[in-house]
């Protein structure tokens, strides 16, 4: 680690006014197995026309083609569930057990492998939304996907009577609890604005593992520098974030995966 950033880390005092933010994106759970669902993995084919995640994580995919969106959804689940948390992940939940109140992750990730790793409810603020979880369309109630629905076989179909358990005769029943490419951040769904109070008021802002193609992390890094918090990026690509740190004065970029840079960072900051 760079001597000016382990000084840096070092001469935080975190405090719940003044929180250890991290920010986590795909690259976070590439070391669990799981894709990043933009690449081949993640097209999917309906009636011979081959769709990119793009296109299907929409709205306007759902009311068009809701059987078939729904079904690539259930594939997903499936494959983060066989997923398990790693090193990063626990490293996070020990930070926050040390840091309790002054801790804040955000995650752009829907495959509640930081729950399942320990993270708390309370202190984190999943934007994008978890795979696991349905709402129903009406009242916005969530509830969980029924663990037999999920489909590891992408050719695998859903029976008639499993799709009559998420949609009904007369139109929608329950929709993914995911954030769509059209539709907006809303706080009771994804606790984007709670998530931005966090990162104004943070006293190291962490982002990892994100190429920053949503709007969100973006405003939240921003936010972050407002409030003259530490920078950090972790990626071993180039991207926004590492441009922002280095322009930024208090701005550091650690060109490591996540895996490694997390681990770091947690040692030092628990320090």
């Amino acid at each position: 680690m760079d001597t000016r950033l382990r000084d840096a880390l070092t001469a935080l005092q975190p405090s719940p006014e003044r929180p250890v933010v991290f920010l986590t994106g795909a690259g976070f759970s590439v070391a669990s197995g799981i894709p990043t669902f933009r690449g081949e993995e993640g097209y999917w084919t309906v009636d011979s026309k081959v769709y990119h995640p793009q296109e299907l994580a929409t709205k306007a995919a759902y009311r068009k083609m809701p059987r078939q969106v729904w079904q690539w959804y259930l594939y997903r689940k499936a494959i983060c569930n066989q997923a398990e948390p790693n090193a990063s992940h626990q490293a996070l939940v020990a930070l926050e057990q040390s840091l309790g109140d002054a801790f804040c992750l955000i995650t752009q990730n829907v495959d509640g492998l930081h729950r399942r790793a320990g993270t708390s409810d309370a202190r984190m603020c999943e934007v994008h939304g978890d795979i696991d979880l349905m709402r129903d369309e009406d009242s916005g109630e969530r509830e969980p996907i029924p663990a037999h629905l999920a489909k590891a076989d992408k050719t695998a179909q859903l029976t008639d009577a499993e799709w009559a358990e998420l949609w009904q005769p007369d139109g929608p029943r329950f929709r993914p609890h995911i954030l769509w490419f059209d539709e907006y951040y809303e706080e009771r769904f994804h606790k984007s604005e709670t998530a931005m109070r966090r990162a104004a008021s943070a006293c190291l802002f962490v982002v990892v593992g994100t190429s920053g193609a949503a709007s969100l992390p973006i405003h939240a890094a921003a936010a972050a520098a407002e409030a003259g918090a530490v920078f950090v990026d972790v990626n071993p690509a180039d991207n926004p974030f590492r441009d922002f740190a280095r322009r930024y004065g208090r701005g550091f970029a650690m060109d490591t995966d996540a895996l490694s840079g997390v681990r770091e960072l947690c040692e030092v900051l628990a320090g």
